[in-house]
């Protein structure tokens, strides 16, 4: 009797890891802006006036949340990278994709940031040192190489038309702009002299950085919408990406005025205390004013039919900047105005936080969320 030889059947394990490497083949870099939009609810809340019974428990819980997804996003990028790098190549070199790379950086800086705000509360204050400092390197170095090798890309392996313009271009170059918001939270844990001041003179060249890279970027970005209309429906929430800049950097120069007393030799320490009034009014208002306009094209894209997309995740850290950046005008000015501004943008974050989980949730139950992409 001949025996033949059974074919060799994968183990459940083994089967179960191929099942998890499939279902990530499609899972780009843009679904770190759902740890960063948690992020923000929490660090955002947590700076808001009064006290209010159980918000600031709330927001631990929030920020906590915002780790576990960092955590679980950083393992199912790596298995992308790992069994799946020609789609992680193409993603590179595809000019609507590649800019979310900025995402990364932003969402580790997001969650070491929240760390410290928040998360000390949980984890202890040294623990929540460790963690930013950790986070906040991390974060800075993928930043800044974000910030030169995606616009390097644009220049020498993109294939740009001007119509192709869209807010998302902003993501690289914004990413330095939270580190220099959330830089400063880490002076009084170093050694005073040289390494504080060290570390909030470079959050300030990362604001330069940044500022001037954004000041390049917009006028591309309205000058489309202006010549060649709306944007297609799924990238109308992009438009709440002009925001990020516009509130990051008023946060980021709050923060200076807040820790540079004793850390800048005099006058300079003071000069921060004046520029974060003379710049982040003026810019908050023109935050306020896109805010309008990213809204009405909004309200009007969905009565077209824009459905749900990954996009829509655009709604939340943008405007959580501006929560924070209010916060910190409220702080130097003493405008109870600015406090109200604050609580008023805070409730859109949330709710704008609320339909986009919910949202995400059911497309990854369903499984639409990490499909291929629709052949148009």
């Amino acid at each position: 009797m001949v025996t033949v030889a059974q074919p060799l059947l994968p183990t459940p394990a083994a089967e179960v890891g191929r099942l998890r490497a499939t279902a990530v083949r499609h899972l780009g870099p843009n679904w770190y802006a759902s740890v960063m939009g948690t992020a923000i609810v929490a660090t955002a809340g947590a700076g808001l006036p009064g006290d209010v019974p159980g918000l600031r428990t709330l927001c631990v819980a929030v920020w906590a949340l915002s780790a576990v997804l960092l955590v679980i996003l950083l393992g199912a990028r790596a298995l992308h990278w790992t069994h799946h790098r020609d789609q992680a190549r193409a993603h590179l070199l595809d000019p609507a994709v590649a800019p979310f790379y900025g995402c990364l950086a932003m969402a580790l800086l997001a969650v070491g940031g929240g760390a410290l705000v928040v998360g000390r509360d949980w984890i202890g204050t040294r623990a929540a040192v460790t963690v930013d400092a950790v986070l906040f390197t991390a974060g800075t170095a993928v930043g800044l190489a974000a910030a030169l090798a995606i616009p390097y890309l644009m220049v020498v392996r993109h294939r740009i038309r001007p119509d192709q313009a869209t807010p998302v271009w902003l993501l690289p170059v914004v990413a330095p702009m939270v580190s220099a918001a959330v830089g400063p939270l880490l002076v009084p844990h170093l050694p005073p002299g040289q390494p504080q001041e060290t570390l909030l003179l470079g959050c300030v060249a990362l604001f330069g950085l940044s500022l001037l890279a954004t000041f390049v970027m917009l006028p591309v970005i309205f000058a489309r919408l202006v010549t060649a209309g709306p944007l297609p429906l799924a990238l109308t929430p992009t438009l709440f990406l002009v925001l990020g800049p516009l509130g990051q950097s008023t946060t980021a120069v709050g923060k200076f005025a807040d820790f540079a007393p004793g850390v800048v030799p005099a006058p300079y320490d003071q000069g921060f205390g004046m520029l974060a009034v003379l710049y982040g009014v003026p810019v908050l208002g023109f935050a306020l004013l896109w805010l309008g306009l990213a809204g009405a094209l909004v309200v009007r894209a969905h009565r077209q039919g824009m459905g749900f997309a990954m996009t829509w995740w655009a709604f939340t850290f943008p405007v959580g900047t501006c929560v924070t950046g209010a916060e910190g005008l409220a702080r130097h000015t003493g405008l109870v105005a600015f406090d109200w501004l604050a609580v008023g943008l805070y409730a859109l974050l949330v709710a704008a936080w609320c339909v986009a989980a919910v949202r995400t949730t059911r497309g990854l139950l369903s499984g639409e969320l990490l499909a291929a992409p629709r052949q148009m």
